[in-house]
């Protein structure tokens, strides 16, 4: 067998490496033992967007709590009432269908990753971080890009 040398540099990238790598499989498997049986949050959410689909405003509703705060590059923490009035009653006649990509939390928090299709037949792409509290949606915070920062599907024409 031929032996090979390598460098301290070598050595010191390849443990650096190995130690990113480490680090994020142990945060994924803590992530997935959260999501476990127990945790609710991703119930919580399928309900959220199956909502959408059905364009049923009352699980919406039962799902928020009182004090639940929507923010978005358009929006700054706007209540319950202007989130009905300013997203869902505006939205909702454009919406066909959601894929839920990525559903990852735990009981008091979600991170989603969805594709939404739109009854005009293109599609957007955006995440969105759900808070809880005692088992309702606290906050969700949408982002996506805006026309200006770069073109999406639905801004361009081309979904």
């Amino acid at each position: 067998m031929r032996k090979r040398a390598m460098s301290r540099r070598t050595v010191l990238e390849a443990g650096a490496c190995a130690l990113v790598a480490a680090a994020g499989v142990s945060q994924m498997a803590r992530a997935t033992a959260e999501t476990g049986p127990r945790s609710k949050s991703p119930e919580a959410v399928r309900k959220y967007y199956a909502a959408w689909e059905t364009k049923d405003w009352h699980p919406v509703d039962i799902l928020l709590a009182d004090d639940f705060t929507f923010s978005s590059p358009l929006d700054d923490h706007i209540s319950k009432s202007d989130f009905k009035a300013g997203c869902w009653d505006t939205q909702i006649p454009y919406i066909d269908r959601f894929d839920l990509k990525q559903v990852i939390g735990t009981d008091n928090e979600a991170f989603v990753m969805y594709v939404c299709h739109t009854t005009n037949g293109k599609t957007f792409r955006n995440v969105e971080y759900f808070q809880f509290r005692e088992g309702k949606v606290k906050a969700v915070e949408c982002y996506f890009g805006g026309k200006a920062s770069f073109p999406s599907a639905v801004s361009t024409g081309k979904g």
